[in-house]
């Protein structure tokens, strides 16, 4: 994994927030639903955190290349971008 300078970090996050103005809170509610979606499927706290927050923000798709492409929990649908077919 190749690090990046802060600038960059702060330029790409910018890009983000421009796109998506609405930022949902993590929540003591959003950690309990993390820790559910971990024991039930098996996902790192981490990551069943990330998809709590998308599931509560009511995201149809959450990129990610460390998730498993293609799966579907809830209305949420885990897509890698760099696979070939990536939505």
């Amino acid at each position: 994994m190749q690090r990046r300078e802060w600038a960059e970090v702060e330029a790409a996050l910018a890009v983000v927030r421009g796109r998506f103005p609405k930022v949902v809170p993590v929540t003591a509610e959003t950690h309990a639903a993390a820790i559910a979606l971990a024991r039930v499927h098996g996902f790192s706290f981490y990551d069943a955190l990330i998809v709590a927050a998308a599931l509560e923000a009511d995201c149809d798709t959450l990129f990610s290349e460390g998730m498993r492409d293609g799966r579907a929990i809830g209305g949420l649908t885990i897509g890698n971008p760099f696979v070939a077919n990536a939505p």
